[in-house]
């Protein structure tokens, strides 16, 4: 399979010097979009099999661990059990929509999670049916795992996924196999500031890029401290792009397990009321910016 058949050519030159207007709803200058990784119960752990415990984005060492780590266990566990509701009183006070990643398997452990992402009109897209790099298997056993995820995650929230991002590491057959599955977009690309289209087998498929860098896993990785710094950093970022031309979109990565700590939501919380009083900036659901771009913006 060639990189254009996968849909996976690499473009350096993109939308150019001349990138179009996305028309935001409202005239927003800045769209903002939040999502939420929803990943604890989904990662590897010696209780469900594995060989070791995942110890990835936790406040624990980076150094390997052989066996049960049992510390990387409680820190993920913390992200559903108090990380995931501290979230949802933040954006449902303020009654600002957000977006999910799921992974399958954690949904599947929490059916109370499940069922406020319902009540709060959270848009939910896939994220694995574990938490797992998908470049490791062969086409087969990609589309299974596909498959099997957005059967669970259906059922989990009684509304099929639209969108997926793959855990960092898509393989040469995702894109493809995601439009036979019938995704609407996936986010598997940090390339952009706005949704593009690609051709993927003589199809058209959209993209709505992902940023980690506008994402707190900057705090296990050090490069932040705390919520002040996190504020400062996003506020800036939004600055800058209302400040030019032609507008944008901005991902902000949150998980239950990082951000949600006190001394970091603070951060987020203030970011968020500091994005109230600006008019010109939008909070959307990652479905909605995707379906926008459809609509103004169909495939040439």
């Amino acid at each position: 399979m060639t990189d254009e058949e996968a849909g996976r050519a690499r473009d350096f030159i993109g939308y150019g010097r001349n990138p179009p207007d996305p028309r935001w709803p409202g005239g927003a200058h800045v769209v903002c979009n939040f999502v939420i990784n929803y990943e604890e119960g989904g990662e590897y752990a010696v209780p469900d099999g594995d060989a070791n415990s995942e110890n990835a984005l936790t406040e624990g060492s980076t150094a390997p661990f052989k066996g049960r780590d049992m510390g990387a266990e409680s820190m993920f566990t913390y992200g559903s059990r108090a990380g995931f509701w501290r979230l949802h009183r933040i954006f449902t006070k303020r009654n600002l929509p957000c977006t999910v990643f799921a992974v399958a398997r954690a949904l599947e452990r929490n059916p109370e999670a499940c069922a406020a992402m319902r009540e709060a009109g959270w848009d939910v897209a896939g994220h694995g049916m574990r938490w797992e790099m998908h470049n490791a298997f062969d086409e087969a056993t990609e589309r299974a795992r596909i498959a099997e995820a957005t059967d669970l995650i259906t059922r989990c929230i009684g509304e099929r996924p639209a969108g997926w991002y793959t855990r960092y590491a898509p393989s040469m057959h995702t894109r493809r196999l995601l439009l036979e599955a019938g995704y609407e977009y996936d986010s598997d690309a940090y390339d952009d500031e706005i949704p593009y289209w690609v051709k993927c087998g003589g199809r058209d498929v959209l993209v709505v890029p992902y940023s980690l860098t506008h994402n707190d896993v900057r705090f296990p990785r050090m490069g932040m401290t705390s919520g002040t710094e996190y504020f400062d950093y996003m506020r800036d970022a939004i600055e800058c792009v209302l400040r030019e031309d032609p507008p944008r979109m901005l991902s902000f990565g949150l998980h239950n397990r990082i951000i949600a700590h006190p001394g970091r939501a603070m951060g987020l919380a203030k970011l968020l009321d500091w994005i109230a009083n600006h008019p010109r900036v939008a909070v959307m659901r990652r479905v909605d910016i995707a379906r926008h771009w459809r609509k103004e913006h169909p495939p040439k």
